[in-house]
């Protein structure tokens, strides 16, 4: 009964900032790309409070 629970929980979940931070940087292509994601997210692209 509760596996369902915590499994619904989960699929409902929002990232933390820092697993989306990897997860862009993750997506790099090369070097080149990840170096400019990492300028990106040292700026603070999903720090950012709207």
């Amino acid at each position: 009964m509760f596996g369902s629970v915590r499994k619904f929980a989960r699929a409902l979940r929002v990232p933390t900032v820092q697993e989306r931070e990897m997860a862009y940087l993750n997506e790099a292509n090369d070097r080149i790309d990840l170096e400019y994601r990492m300028r990106q997210v040292d700026r603070g692209i999903f720090r950012k409070s709207f």
